[in-house]
């Protein structure tokens, strides 16, 4: 069968295509409503290595109805081997994906490549890209800023993608643009920090998956509950997954109102330290009315997970965020002060706080 290299890093077996058009080219869904894919073994890799494979996979995971399950007796397959590329879609069989390679082992640069396993071109070969970039053809490496006919799913051009081009990308000219974007070129564009909250949107589009998530990948910001602050929705599960490079996150509910059950088994929230469910709790199952303690996450992400029943709904939550650096040393006297206060209500006894990380400014005279 005859492979051709498309756009630098995507390898076609049946001539050009988009499988954002090609039903035929989608992996399937299970009776579940999951899309189950199977990395083949990864014994090959470092450990390193393997942790960030699996870490920017399970953001896929999280977010998504798309899930990277252990491989057993599939037939269908993903297999990681050395370089940076992947087939277009789904071909069947052991199928090859490159992901080890310099530059190539960043968490968006991971999802970049297994999203076009998944049937996504590039964004800015998007047949409407040309109300939103400009290609500076003279700067230009023969090749590699097609334009497909695409359907684009209904979805915004999304300059945050993972799937979009740097400025400077395949520049035959050091220093000169490849891309500029338009009307405003100062926009940034070609992160690889991990998937927008578009990126998230088309996959669960393109596969049809019944999730509600979101990204916030903001240095600060806020959300709520859906129709704060009317009553939320019955039987709703949604995820915000915060996002900050590089830093850590201090999280704080300004408004509080879940119904009330004893174990909160019927609407919570729960707060984990991680990009997964399967990461340690910072917060497990709260309801009721506030204040909530404010929370500060060990690493650059936190998920927040919000569920409600089919029963009795109240006005939600609203919740703001911002990076922990620079964090005024008052904000986090009263975030402990808000968790010890907490820790006493519940066990109605003196207790007392350890500290399992502690980092503050050094001064000879504090």
């Amino acid at each position: 069968i005859e492979i051709v290299v498309y756009e630098g890093d995507i390898l076609l077996r049946r001539g050009r295509r988009s499988a954002i058009n090609c039903e035929s080219c989608l992996w399937p869904k299970s009776q579940d409503g999951l899309v189950k894919i199977s990395p083949g073994l990864l014994l090959f890799l470092a450990m390193t290595e393997r942790s960030w494979i699996a870490d920017a996979l399970q953001e896929i995971s999280t977010l998504t109805c798309v899930q990277f399950v252990n491989r057993t007796t599939e037939t269908d397959y993903v297999y990681v081997e050395h370089g940076c590329w992947s087939y277009f879609g789904k071909i069947g069989g052991r199928q090859a994906v490159g992901l080890v390679k310099n530059g190539c082992m960043d968490k968006g640069a991971i999802q970049h490549e297994m999203n076009h396993a998944l049937g996504f071109i590039h964004e800015q070969a998007r047949s409407d890209r040309d109300r939103f970039v400009k290609i500076m053809w003279e700067h230009i490496v023969a090749g590699n800023f097609g334009k497909v006919n695409s359907k684009n799913l209904g979805l915004p051009y999304d300059y945050s993608s993972v799937m979009h081009y740097g400025a400077y990308d395949f520049s035959s000219t050091p220093g000169k643009p490849t891309i500029v974007p338009v009307p405003n070129p100062s926009v940034p564009i070609g992160q690889r920090e991990g998937l927008s909250n578009l990126d998230v949107a088309k996959i669960n589009k393109l596969y049809k998956c019944n999730c509600c998530s979101n990204v916030l990948p903001k240095s600060k910001g806020s959300f709520t509950s859906v129709n704060y602050p009317s009553p939320y929705p019955n039987n709703s599960n949604c995820l915000w997954l915060i996002r900050i490079h590089r830093s850590k996150i201090f999280l704080q509910f300004e408004a509080f109102d879940l119904q009330h059950s004893s174990d909160c088994s019927s609407d919570y929230i729960k707060i984990y330290n991680g990009n997964s469910k399967n990461s340690p709790v910072l917060l497990d199952k709260y309801c009721g009315k506030g204040p909530l303690p404010s929370l500060v996450a060990s690493g650059s992400t936190m998920l927040v997970e919000f569920t409600s029943d089919e029963s009795i709904t109240a006005t939600g939550f609203r919740a703001s965020y911002h990076r922990g650096t620079n964090t005024p040393l008052q904000s986090l006297e009263n975030s402990i002060n808000s968790i010890c206060m907490e820790e006493l209500k519940i066990l109605n006894m003196y207790s007392r706080v350890v500290f399992f990380c502690y980092s503050l400014h050094f001064h000879s005279n504090c």
